[in-house]
């Protein structure tokens, strides 16, 4: 493996701990499906313990997709090993990846056990899982923050019982690029059976540095995979971002020397995705997926650009999924070249029925605006997939008045259970307007923590707009998305969305990692 990058995309389990960004089953397998186009090595759908929706969440993934090897996460008990191996069970390819806290803040603070104790722990855990899969990844949690002497003998131990892989994750985003490729590389010097296993980094965003520690672990350390995920989606300030890590490596082979397994050009999909699944909007100034990535302002860059595309690109837009003709579609277009640009995007839908009713949205926005763009596509799709749930609150009209110098005012119309309710309210402005009719009625008693507007499509006036709204009761915070070519109605639609994954009653045990 010593020329090979092992990509580990961890969005389905550790993106999701990102407050918010819980995901269904079915969002989560559609990304799954998209992970397997952009040719992801491993795919950790999960943690099968955490409650019954994640172990189907997981079944489903591993039950579906046939080219990336489906992971599931468990802590080093019995208990948790088995619930993933039975729902690893259908996977063409699998594996467990288990987990024990080695720092010794964690071991006395969380864990209440001796150096001794999570030793053998780890030992057990791992021989249990290999009796169960033949694929086990072993993670010291917080390991960049443990004692080396310990590290090493938890480390050899593990091998010894059949490990494959050996991740060392930087779990609070402590680590220093050049200190955390040696703490790596010194460990596996120490290790004595360091070379029968792969290394892995797990780096998180804390500090600003998860892609360069992850690459001076892969560099320095001599680690052979990655863990990452769509977005740099995660917990606190995130994850090791998949894009850009593949795109270094790729674009700076000279200096890696490694090979990559991926489809670059998925990235872009896999990002809209993500995005649009959980209502976390990737900033424009993102690397790799931000609107502005390839974008050129300055008229000196823009002369250069013209001149010479690598005078100021260090990749190509195209490399990563971007594409120039932007604009495919309007109302005149018909079925099959409807069909066809879901083919083009990745979109796949399981029955011609599904299609009917997606050509039917298109038709209708097809009428609303002039020119249909990919994202608008990518939204109206997404909007059909979701309406086969049973929604509880469904938007049906919506009439809004607002006036310089009066105060805006709203008359929502909407079902709730199948009954149909009709509200009415002012508010400081047209959407608190909305949101306080329909709470005039339900009375949810939800806080609302996040608001936000985005363009779905860039560089036109007729734009839909593409609203966020986050919710928290309770304890429990969701994010949902609505989108139109009016706002307003956009965020009447997210406000009702967010009350409906309020509705799911899901408990979820936190993942570590």
């Amino acid at each position: 493996m010593a020329d090979r990058l092992i990509i580990f995309d961890t969005t389905l389990r550790d993106g999701e701990q990102s407050p918010g960004a819980s995901m269904t089953k079915d969002e989560k397998l559609r990304i799954a499906r998209q992970l397997e186009r952009l040719r992801v090595d491993v795919i950790e759908a999960g943690f099968a313990a955490a409650s019954p929706g994640d172990f189907e969440a997981v079944k489903a993934i591993a039950d579906a997709i046939k080219d990336s090897r489906i992971c599931s996460l468990a802590r080093a008990n019995d208990r948790d090993l088995s619930r993933a191996a039975e729902a690893l069970r259908g996977a063409n390819a699998g594996r467990i990846h288990t987990f024990i806290a080695t720092s010794e803040l964690h071991m006395e603070k969380k864990l209440r056990m001796t150096r001794e104790q999570v030793l053998e722990q780890a030992r057990l855990a791992v021989r249990f899982a290999r009796n169960h899969c033949d694929d086990v990844e072993f993670s010291p949690e917080d390991g960049y923050r443990s004692d080396p002497d310990f590290l090493c003998q938890v480390v050899e131990a593990v091998i010894a019982e059949g490990a494959g892989t050996i991740n060392i994750p930087d779990t609070v985003g402590y680590a220093i690029p050049e200190l955390y490729g040696e703490f790596i590389a010194n460990l596996r010097r120490r290790v004595p059976n360091s070379d029968k296993a792969i290394w892995s980094v797990h780096c998180h965003n804390d500090l600003g540095m998860a892609v360069a520690n992850s690459l001076a672990g892969v560099k320095i350390g001599g680690a052979r995979q990655i863990e990452c995920t769509i977005n740099g989606l995660g917990e606190r300030a995130g994850n090791c971002s998949l894009e850009e890590v593949v795109m270094a490596i790729k674009t700076r082979r000279d200096y890696f020397g490694l090979d990559l397994g991926i489809d670059a050009s998925q990235i872009v999909g896999a990002s809209r995705l993500v995005s649009q699944t959980t209502g976390f909007v990737v900033q424009p100034n993102k690397a790799v997926v931000g609107a502005n990535a390839f974008a050129h302002a300055s008229g000196i860059h823009q002369d250069g650009v013209l001149k010479a595309r690598d005078t100021y690109e260090i990749m190509r837009a195209e490399d990563v999924g971007w594409t120039a003709n932007r604009i495919v579609l309007g109302k005149l277009s018909g079925r099959n070249a409807f069909k066809q640009r879901l083919t083009d995007l990745g979109i796949e839908l399981e029955s011609e029925a599904e299609i009917n009713e997606a050509f039917q949205r298109f038709k209708a926005l097809a009428d609303r605006k002039a020119e249909v763009f990919d994202e608008d596509i990518l939204a109206l799709v997404m909007e059909e997939q979701a309406d086969h749930q049973p929604d509880h609150y469904k938007l049906l009209a919506l009439k809004q008045t607002s006036e310089m110098g009066e105060q805006p005012s709203a008359e929502v119309v909407f079902e709730a259970g199948g009954s149909e309710y009709h509200a009415s309210s002012t508010g400081n402005g047209p959407v608190d307007a909305c949101v306080r009719a329909i709470e005039s009625q339900l009375q949810s008693g939800a806080e609302l923590l996040l608001f936000s507007v985005n363009a779905i499509s860039v560089g036109s006036s007729e734009s839909q707009g593409e609203v966020t709204m986050r919710l928290q009761l309770g304890g429990r915070v969701v994010n949902a998305v609505g989108a139109d070519p009016d706002i307003i109605v956009a965020s009447a639609k997210a406000y009702l969305n967010a009350l409906n994954k309020l509705r799911t009653k899901a408990d979820r045990v936190t993942a570590q990692g």
